[in-house]
């Protein structure tokens, strides 16, 4: 059992930045692909960026050039580095753990294992 717990989420004006982190507990951290995921309200969740277990990166085009999510396994920790951000940026963040290969299918929601519980990210104009 992996138990993912997100971290930085808060208010930020547009253009402004912040650094999401997910700790994650349980077994080995390195073993994992991990992904962030958000949710808007009123929408359904979509898939942003993600890290393979060997430093693989993809990106939703939407944030491509202003988001970058990164990895430490020492500290079993993934990390979302978002920089100019916008209104539309506005959702719950939540990052996920994927035991399997690293594929094509890395962009959906039921190729990750394990969810934590999100943190909040509001942007105003």
């Amino acid at each position: 059992q992996l138990q993912l717990v997100e971290s930085g989420g808060g208010l930020v004006q547009a253009g402004g930045s912040l650094r999401l982190s997910c700790a994650a507990s349980g077994r080995t951290f390195s073993t994992y692909n991990m992904g962030w995921f958000r949710q808007a309200p009123g929408k359904e969740r979509e898939f942003v960026t993600a890290i393979s277990k060997w430093f693989s990166l993809n990106y939703a085009d939407s944030v491509k050039g202003r988001f970058t999510i990164s990895r430490d396994n020492a500290k079993n920790t993934v990390y979302l580095q978002m920089n100019s951000l916008k209104p539309e940026d506005t959702a719950v963040y939540y990052c996920a753990a994927d035991l399997g290969s690293w594929g094509s299918n890395y962009y959906s929601q039921t190729t990750y294992d394990y969810w934590g519980q999100g943190t909040q990210v509001t942007v105003s104009s």
